[in-house]
């Protein structure tokens, strides 16, 4: 998916154009892995942009830089503020945010902990992260050969950069083998989550997704969906599952910054259902989709407008 330019970057505490946000060779975080992020949309609501999920998204990001031992020189409020001021100040409704911390310039040994750490913001339209019909009609996936990390090689709680690279792989895979997605499992062999995106399996009207410890990243939206699937009357078990539940299962949907909800309609080309978008996955997806286009009450406060 290609980058589309702004105007404005957030770096290092002032706004820089786009082709002068730039770092030095030697910055540590180019490499070895040493940044963490976050992903963050914006949308076009009926009383303009508003940011969903900014306040978790930015204490999963100090929480990220606590983990990894990268000490941030903003306050969460600054970084708030910073947020929404670069999607204001470019002009965008609907867009995909980007912060960014790292580690500069100083040193090529491992322990960077020294090294001044370096922040960037951006914001850029952005639109299905899975193709335009993803929504409806759902998408192919396959179970990736690659595993998730063990919990005592990778900090898989940490959105951290180097964690990104098994993620690589289960991509690279999947579009090698004429897929749009991977769902990982984790070293024991039970299902994890997608290269990008959190799992859910419906399963004689049951909703499961994989606990913390199948070594998967917290999601922002996979607690919105939670939420919002307790709040239909829909019994949620967050439990380890193994990878044949994949097969048997009613409907399956990820969830994410990115593909925000979207069903899957065949694993290892094994259709589900009908072959696209089951039920309760489409009354999740009302909900939503009807709040954060502002179609619906903000009874839950995830959305902060962009002033």
């Amino acid at each position: 998916m290609a980058i589309p330019k702004s105007e404005w970057i957030w770096h290092n505490g002032t706004f820089v154009k786009w082709d002068d946000a730039n770092v030095h060779i030697t910055t540590h975080a180019l490499h070895y892995g040493s940044s963490v992020f976050e992903g963050l949309r914006s949308y076009r609501t009926k009383s303009g942009p508003a940011i969903l999920g900014l306040t978790p998204h930015v204490q999963r990001l100090f929480d990220s830089c606590r983990i990894v031992r990268m000490d941030l020189p903003y306050t969460q409020e600054q970084v708030s503020s910073a947020i929404i001021e670069t999607v204001r100040r470019n002009g965008l409704d609907a867009c995909y945010i980007r912060p960014l911390a790292y580690k500069g310039t100083g040193t090529i040994g491992l322990d960077a902990r020294s090294v001044p750490t370096e922040m960037a913001i951006f914001a850029i339209e952005f639109g299905r992260y899975l193709g335009e019909d993803a929504i409806e009609q759902g998408v192919d996936v396959m179970v990736s050969s690659w595993r998730r990390m063990a919990p005592d090689t990778h900090t898989a709680m940490a959105k951290s950069g180097g964690n990104y690279v098994n993620s690589q792989y289960v991509a690279m895979e999947a579009t090698d083998n004429g897929f749009v997605e991977g769902i990982t499992l984790d070293v024991n062999g039970y299902v994890s989550e997608g290269s990008g995106e959190n799992v859910f399996v419906i399963r004689r009207g049951i909703i499961y997704t994989p606990p913390v410890g199948a070594s998967i990243l917290l999601g922002v939206n996979r607690d919105y969906v939670i939420t919002i699937a307790r709040d239909l009357g829909y019994e949620v078990r967050e439990q380890i599952f193994p990878r044949e539940m994949l097969y048997v299962a009613d409907e399956i949907f990820f969830t994410g910054t990115a593909v925000e909800v979207s069903p899957v309609r065949s694993v290892d080309r094994i259709k589900l259902g009908n072959g696209s978008r089951g039920p309760i996955t489409q009354k999740i997806q009302n909900q939503f989709f009807g709040m954060i286009n502002g179609d619906m009450p903000d009874k839950y406060g995830w959305m902060t407008p962009v002033k």
